[in-house]
């Protein structure tokens, strides 16, 4: 039955009455939080008459708690959300994952965080919409500049770009923007003061940063709350999911970044110019489409030089919480690829150029098993070659190169060439044939209209 509870003002007025409804003991045998609701008194009311209001509105209150159909007056949002966030942690939801809700959790409990999950409207969620889209919310646009004094100081103390690479852990392609006085982020000029164990005004000039959150990241915020209120609909602490009912924007969706062959033929004729390492790098993402974390995560035990088999199961990432890490596809499933022989002969030079490197170090060598180390065997820091990449095509004057651009010239160049889409969702890892014909479907369709005109130009157009 209903703990049944009066509240009364300093007069000794009665005001209210406290419901609570026992819920017994969890499988540790704890004690569990009981369900909680607050009935309030009309002034008109005598007080026998709000008793039995109270009574009524109790009986009712624990019905529907027996039923999990009742609200929570107390939880507050950012409190709920932090357990719906472990909750999912401990369900085995990606590192990377966990690491970008948190990032979000920021500003949402900024504004909402403070709400009761039963007072969470959608006006509320709309109006943290409309706040995160002004100009000037997005933190950490500030930009840094090397004053001369930084290239001075590492000469003085004889320090080298891979050492301060390895102290302020971060890559060395990000070292070497910093040092040419390139602009680079505030929190990357602050790891290297901070390595360098000097203040951040002595050795950059900071620069203002005045820019806005795109609408496909807002869409991230929104994603995440309604997560969180369909966990709380889920466990009866809320009638409904609010966020279902709010309007976030929509994202404007841009065609993937692809390459004509032509420009892919330009990208493998500058690569040859590079040098070993950096050649194989781009020739594996030109004939795999694999992500740039898959490549920089692939092992020698995971290639059959004999066969040309490579097998992706496993990715190399990085986040500033916990720094390079290993962890399982997208997908969590190994795929298994067939490269080209010329990309086989490319590491197999690959293979005894760092054999004949690790004989040279000796006990400096570490012996990590990655394809692509740096010279004392170490994995490369996976976001080296994003950098690597921007300055390659700088260098040989070619269009943008990123990483990811190779997996989309991949997907289309296996649509434009018919390959059935269940067959190209494996081949690029994709969960599932949905995924790719939600990225890829403008190249579908060109491709079937494409696929229409050989027909008709086989069967109706008769050639003179």
């Amino acid at each position: 039955m209903a703990n049944i509870q009066e509240r009364r003002d300093k007069s000794g007025k009665l005001i209210s009455y406290s419901i609570r409804v026992h819920r017994g003991r969890g499988a540790d045998g704890k004690q569990l939080k009981p369900w909680t609701a607050t009935f309030e008194v009309s002034p008109t009311w005598t007080e026998k008459s709000a008793r039995k209001k109270a009574e009524a509105f109790a009986a009712t209150f624990e019905e529907k708690c027996r039923a999990g159909l009742a609200t929570d007056t107390r939880q507050r949002f950012d409190a709920y959300c932090d357990y719906v966030i472990s909750l999912k942690e401990q369900r085995g939801r990606k590192p990377s994952t966990i690491d970008r809700y948190r990032e979000l959790t920021e500003r949402i409990y900024e504004e909402i965080g403070h709400i009761k999950l039963k007072d969470l409207r959608a006006d509320h969620l709309n109006t943290l919409y409309s706040n995160l889209s002004k100009e000037g919310v997005k933190k950490g646009t500030e930009r840094a500049q090397a004053k001369p004094e930084l290239v001075a100081y590492l000469k003085e103390h004889k320090i080298s770009k891979a050492s301060l690479s390895t102290l302020a852990k971060i890559a060395p392609s990000t070292v070497a923007a910093a040092i040419q006085g390139k602009s680079i982020t505030m929190k990357t000029a602050q790891a290297i003061t901070e390595a360098l164990g000097l203040k951040l005004e002595k050795i950059f000039l900071i620069q203002q940063g005045d820019t806005t959150l795109s609408a496909k990241t807002v869409l991230e915020y929104h994603r995440l709350i309604s997560a969180v209120l369909a966990q709380a609909e889920k466990e009866g602490l809320v009638p409904f999911n609010a966020a279902a009912k709010a309007t976030p924007p929509s994202p404007e969706k841009k065609p993937p970044n692809y390459f004509q062959p032509e420009t892919v033929y330009a990208i493998l004729d500058a690569a040859d110019k590079e040098p070993l390492k950096y050649r194989a790098f781009v020739y594996l993402c030109v004939s795999t489409g694999a992500r740039r974390g898959e490549l920089a995560g692939l092992k020698w035990d995971h290639i059959d030089l004999d066969t040309g088999i490579i097998t992706i199961e496993k990715g190399l990432l990085y986040s500033s919480k916990r720094g390079k890490y290993e962890d399982s596809t997208k997908t969590r499933e190994q795929r298994h690829l067939k490269i080209p022989q010329e990309v086989v002969e490319l590491l197999k030079q690959l293979r005894v150029s760092q054999l004949e490197n690790r004989l040279k170090r000796g006990e400096c060598w570490h012996d990590s098993g990655y394809v692509f180390t740096r010279d004392d065997g170490h994995p490369m820091h996976p976001q080296t070659w994003t950098g690597w990449m921007n300055d390659f095509s700088i260098r040989h004057d070619l269009p943008h190169i990123n990483p990811h651009s190779f997996r989309h010239t991949a997907a289309s160049v296996l649509i434009a060439n018919h390959i059935d889409i269940v067959t190209t969702s494996k081949l690029l890892g994709h969960a599932s044939p949905d995924t790719t014909a939600k990225y890829y479907s403008h190249m579908i369709e060109a491709a079937k209209v494409a696929a229409s005109d050989t027909i008709t130009d086989v069967l109706i157009r008769r050639k003179a």
